[in-house]
């Protein structure tokens, strides 16, 4: 399997398996279809109440239609429906949150990377092919935007090894561990950690996170006033590279 490596702002690295062509045409079918849909549902209101004004097919159609995937990815985290249900989504590659410029420059050259081919009687073939041969889950506009859409896997199916990538020779000259003590920690910890910050992360819950900390600091004896999140950055940061070598 393809995999990206992200590197934090913490400068954690992570490895994400890449999103397939499969996962991908998969995502757009269901989009597509659920598009279909809503145009057969506002068609047949209209039908219905005889309506036939060109500004209520603009406000009703055209523009969601046009916006469609703009719009869910920038409410959803980087996921449409489609994305959501075969579990893929877009993320920044330096490890940052996709902005909404992110998400626009991805849904402008969307037109080039899809409808273009469509003219050809190929809709999505440049996409499909810049997706095949770069590896890295881009297309065009992934590309411009500086991001990739990978797969997301259940925390079980992903060892902490696997996600935190070893650091080069390079990047270990002259560093000092923030927490020395991070080598008492095992890949099990290491992985809750991950788990409680994805939470916080996902949804605001610091519950899992607060007691993920506490938990650590019994374990390790780290006495910190850093903010949880923070803390357990540095944490993983220094467990990444002090295991490496």
């Amino acid at each position: 399997m393809q995999t990206i490596s992200v590197q934090t702002t913490q400068n954690v690295v992570i490895k994400y398996p890449v999103a397939s062509v499969g996962d991908r045409i998969g995502a757009f079918i269901i989009d597509f279809t659920i598009i279909i849909m809503y145009i057969f549902i506002v068609s047949f209101i209209y039908d219905y109440f005889n309506l036939q004004s060109a500004a209520i097919v603009i406000f009703t159609i055209f523009l969601p239609l046009a916006l469609y995937h703009l719009a869910f990815e920038v409410l959803m985290d980087g996921q449409s429906p489609g994305k959501r249900i075969v579990r893929i989504k877009v993320v920044r590659t330096d490890g940052a949150p996709p902005t909404l410029g992110n998400y626009l420059i991805r849904w402008l050259l969307r037109f080039v990377d899809i409808l273009l081919s469509s003219v050809f009687g190929l809709p999505g073939a440049i996409a499909v092919i810049t997706i095949a041969a770069g590896g890295r889950g881009q297309r065009l506009g992934d590309m411009a935007a500086g991001t990739a859409v990978v797969k997301l896997v259940q925390p079980s199916e992903t060892t902490a090894s696997e996600l935190f990538a070893p650091l080069k020779e390079d990047q270990q000259a002259g560093y000092q561990p923030v927490f020395p003590q991070s080598t008492l920690l095992t890949d099990e910890h290491v992985e809750i950690i991950r788990q409680a910050l994805e939470v916080y992360r996902n949804t605001g819950n610091d519950k899992p996170l607060l007691a993920v900390t506490e938990k650590v600091k019994q374990i390790t004896g780290i006495q910190s006033d850093l903010p949880p999140v923070k803390m357990l950055y540095m944490l993983l940061d220094d467990y990444a590279r002090l295991t490496s070598r």
